[in-house]
């Protein structure tokens, strides 16, 4: 996979942010096979931030790992809102770290299906400003697409809604989507 300068210059902004606000992430990763991940460690000095990341492919890893109920994902689906809320959650109780990011989603090309497409995706949050997720509806652009831009938008919602001051943003934050 050719990553983008633009994920690397975002991972690189989010590891300056967090360090700068004293905060650790932890990442909980399906569809992008742990990409974000290794997008904010090949960077120097990011230990100083980067507590630990779980790669939960498998329904069995997130539930294992992460403690996603299984009901949850028999009940909505591996790749659903709230399965990803259930592993952000999840990734920020089993780590030190004060925010994590967690994806789930269909990268494809197979997988897909009416109700739920290749390229949908759902990005979560969970930290000090709560929780939130966002759905992605990609298409059927590729692989490795789907998971570069699922990676791009974890690190902005890393940035947007993972500090606990609020960088230039008065809004008030709340569940997305």
């Amino acid at each position: 996979m050719i990553v983008t300068a633009e994920l690397v210059e975002t991972a690189r902004y989010v590891l300056g942010a967090f360090q700068a606000a004293g905060q650790t992430i932890a990442t909980a990763e399906s569809c992008t096979g742990g990409l974000v991940a290794a997008l904010l460690t090949d960077i120097p000095g990011s230990s100083a931030v980067f507590e630990r990341g779980f790669v939960t492919y498998s329904n069995a890893a997130k539930s294992q790992l992460l403690g996603v109920d299984p009901e949850t994902i028999a009940e909505h689906g591996a790749v659903s809102r709230e399965t990803a809320l259930a592993m952000a959650r999840g990734a920020l109780d089993h780590s030190a770290a004060s925010v994590s990011v967690a994806i789930t989603g269909i990268a494809g090309p197979d997988g897909g299906s009416e109700e739920k497409p290749v390229g949908l995706v759902f990005v979560a949050i969970a930290g000090p400003m709560g929780l939130f997720v966002e759905e992605l509806r990609l298409g059927s652009v590729g692989r490795e697409v789907v998971r570069q831009q699922s990676a791009q938008v974890a690190l902005e919602m890393l940035v947007a809604f993972g500090l606990e001051d609020d960088p230039g943003d008065d809004s008030d934050p709340a569940i997305l989507n």
